[in-house]
């Protein structure tokens, strides 16, 4: 069975009344309705499609594209609210639905929302939630101090904005960091300012110098190159008992220095250990 959610090409296998059967290399085929289906058409063609459920509940293909793919956040309006829900528009002709339970407040016709796209454990269908914190780790992070990443502007708190980083992490921009206006929903870049204990991220607009990019565990391992030469034989291959009593550090943030050291070309790595790029 095809997934759902997800953009796939597929291969034109046969017409018949009601539109083109689809077929991936597995074998599942999957309807394009005539709507949607591109002018010339022929047996063979491939065609990247859009996996969804109609009104019907069947899986289906359309050529149309929508605003939002699956496990990932957009700003949708909403079109309509019932007893059901709130429907926005995601691009399909169907529209999405957000149940209420799935809604941080009650959602209001005419107002856009950042939403985040999911399959429904028990429906199997696609579904909105205006419950952002319930999908965005800081668990587990691949960033680095410096590295550029995509923002979603959300919500204003006392202290700043907070921000969707590629569609996974949660940061913040402080206020006295903020030199344009943000719009809530709104798409742009920012930068990794700084990667804290607890994996609190800030984020800043425009890349900062050496000096502002490095974080104080960073600091700490530079101060260590400085005062030895430009050479310490600590890697991310020692031990973490050794990391923690030189230098007062968890091997995980460790790691994560060096990774934004290397990466503002500020050491180098050999196999005998790191140093200090003059």
């Amino acid at each position: 069975m095809m997934e759902i959610g997800k953009f796939k090409e597929l291969v034109a296998y046969r017409n018949e009344p009601q539109g083109w059967y689809l077929v991936d290399e597995t074998g599942d085929e999957v309807l394009l309705p005539n709507k949607f289906i591109p002018e010339g058409m022929e047996k063979g063609d491939e065609i990247n499609v859009f996996i969804f459920l109609d009104n019907e509940e069947r899986i289906t293909a359309t050529t149309q594209i929508p605003k939002i793919n699956l496990n990932e956040f957009a700003l949708l309006e909403v079109m309509e609210v019932n007893r059901v829900g709130a429907f926005v528009d995601w691009g399909l002709d169907k529209q999405l639905l957000i149940p209420f339970a799935q809604q941080s407040n009650k959602m209001v016709v005419g107002r856009k929302y950042i939403v985040y796209l999911k399959i429904d454990q028990v429906t199997n269908r696609l579904i909105g939630s205006n419950k952002i914190n319930k999908f965005l780790n800081n668990d587990d992070l691949e960033l680095s101090v410096g590295d550029e990443v995509d923002l979603i502007i959300a919500d204003e708190t006392d202290l700043g904005r907070n921000v969707i980083i590629n569609h996974k992490h949660k940061g913040l921009i402080y206020h006295n960091r903020i030199f344009q206006k943000l719009k809530y929903g709104g798409l742009t870049k920012g930068f990794v300012h700084e990667i804290r204990n607890d994996n609190k991220i800030d984020i800043v607009l425009e890349k900062q110098g050496y000096e502002n990019v490095i974080d104080d565990n960073s600091q700490k391992l530079l101060k260590y190159l400085e005062n030895h030469e430009g050479y310490m034989p600590y890697t991310d291959k020692s031990d973490p008992e050794d990391i923690r009593m030189v230098f007062q550090m968890s091997k995980k943030n460790f790691k994560k220095s060096i990774g934004s050291l290397y990466k503002n070309k500020m050491i180098r790595l050999e196999n005998d250990g790191v140093y200090l790029v003059r």
